[in-house]
């Protein structure tokens, strides 16, 4: 053989070399099959070539929950937006540092003295971060102030909200979510209208009129003179147009109406987010005052507790394993920041988004999150900004098993399928007659071109599996949860 043969043969083999190394360093970096086989990994591949995610970005990552190893994993190390799955950090982080049994507490003080039956003095409600306080929360206190034989308050009423600090929006908040009820303004003391507990809102029932040409009924709960209501919405045929729209000035509590309604349809409702929380709370607990009989001379605003005032009553919140329901069932931002301020408060002495998120932080890299890999700008994940890969998630619900609080944690994730919304929540309307139907426990999370799902799910074979499946930079998102439900439906049906 002589010398050029020999070359030859040799750039032969190093081309063979060279091939295989970058097959096997492609391998490495794409999809990584195990326990599952490779019919499994085609499966996904089908599904994950769908023409919806053509030019989206994808990070898929699915863990044995027995042993943590990923069995499957697509771009799960690629930072994306995880959207509400950031709820799942805040969870945990909430559980780990305040504990299942943590109550949040209103007081009421007053710096007044007692005549007979007149208090003569300011009364004082001091919010301490519940996101879950209501308008009979209020009254409760309100019964405890008459039962003290107070008929009368010659003074202000004061809401004091100085138990966190007065940025009422995290970093990233756009200016368009001001209003709706997912963009709720952050105050110490708040008030929620309802058993949805969506803090910091009001609602506005819209309802037609009698007949053709009459003004639109307009109803807001809880009664309050805090929002002013400009109604300009019209009552139409029973053949008309339904188009309401509810809007609340910038910097306002001024809520207008207008559009049409047609008789004898149904009502129209919308949660609004007023402008300044506080005063809004102390001006339905004046409301509860005067239901209990109490006369109130004075008026209602922001303020600060003296140091000399007398604690009059309290009123503790819910425990958190119980409002951890509504906060992820329901997937409630203000919640989420309710708790990001409160471990601020509680770990630091601050109850800001700076020190709150820290030890958020700090507890997620403590439960084995690669804080290197994680942009963390808020507790609810309505940022676009957050960066969480998908890998990061399955390995913290991996973890979380091992805690004594994971019982209240997987109770307060929503059920695939189970139309209770206070089960289902936000997957109450998916997956349903399947496998994965009352079988799946997740997390959803939504915004503009982001998609996530991330939770467990038990296969047929008995196996459970620890799943997060991120889409980001998706065009038509019509299709997008589709795709998700079927891959969590093909992990069910595993055999």
């Amino acid at each position: 053989m002589n010398l050029k043969s020999k070359i030859k043969i040799c750039v032969l083999v190093l081309f063979v070399f060279m091939f295989t190394l970058v097959q096997d360093v492609e391998q490495a970096n794409g999809p990584v099959l195990a326990t599952s086989g490779s019919t499994f990994g085609q499966q996904l591949h089908q599904l994950l070539a769908n023409e919806k995610l053509s030019g989206a970005i994808s990070g898929i990552s699915i863990r044995s929950s027995e042993t943590g190893k990923i069995i499957y994993e697509n771009g799960g190390d690629i930072r994306l937006r995880p959207a509400s799955n950031m709820k799942l950090l805040t969870a945990a982080a909430a559980l780990e540092t305040l504990g299942e049994n943590y109550v949040f507490k209103t007081e009421l003080f007053t710096d007044g003295v007692m005549n007979g039956d007149v208090l003569s003095g300011n009364l004082y409600i001091k919010g301490k971060g519940d996101p879950t306080l209501l308008q009979a929360d209020l009254e409760t206190l309100a019964t405890m102030i008459k039962n003290k034989g107070i008929k009368t308050v010659v003074g202000n009423v004061i809401g004091d909200d100085t138990w966190y600090d007065r940025e009422r929006y995290s970093a990233d908040m756009i200016w368009s979510d001001e209003s709706e009820y997912y963009g709720a303004a952050i105050s110490a003391l708040t008030i929620a209208p309802n058993k949805d507990y969506d803090s910091g809102t009001v609602i506005v029932d819209v309802t037609p009129g009698m007949k053709a040409g009459e003004g639109a009924t307009v109803k807001v709960t809880p009664q309050t003179e805090y929002v002013k209501i400009v109604n300009l919405a019209e009552t139409v045929a029973q053949d008309g147009e339904k188009e309401i729209k509810i809007v609340r000035e910038h910097h306002s509590n001024t809520i207008t109406i207008t559009g049409t309604i047609p008789v004898k349809s149904s009502r129209t409702r919308q949660w609004v987010a007023v402008w300044e929380p506080t005063v809004y709370t102390a001006h339905v607990f004046q409301h509860a005052l005067q239901a209990q009989g109490i006369k109130h001379v004075g008026y209602v605003k922001a303020g600060e507790v003296p140091t000399q005032a007398k604690l009059l009553a309290t009123h503790d919140s819910m425990p958190l394993a119980q409002l951890l329901v509504p906060f992820m069932k329901l997937s409630n931002n203000a919640h989420a920041e309710h708790l990001v301020k409160e471990m601020g408060k509680v770990i630091h002495g601050e109850g800001s988004f700076e020190k709150g998120l820290e030890v958020v932080e700090n507890t997620v890299q403590s439960l084995g999150m690669n804080p290197a890999s994680l942009k963390l700008r808020d507790g609810s994940g309505i940022s676009q900004i957050n960066l969480i890969p998908a890998n990061e998630l399955t390995k913290l619900l991996y973890a979380v098993q091992a805690e004594g609080w994971y019982p209240a944690f997987v109770h307060s994730l929503p059920v695939a399928g189970d139309s209770d919304r206070f089960i289902g929540g936000t997957l109450r309307n998916r997956m349903n007659h399947t496998f994965a139907a009352g079988n799946v426990q997740a997390k959803t999370g939504t915004l503009t071109a982001t998609s996530a799902l991330s939770g467990y799910v038990t296969a047929k074979s008995g196996e459970r599996f620890i799943f997060s499946i991120l889409f980001n930079n998706f065009v038509d998102g019509d299709s997008i949860t589709k795709i998700q439900d079927d891959i969590v439906v093909l992990l069910a049906e595993q055999e």
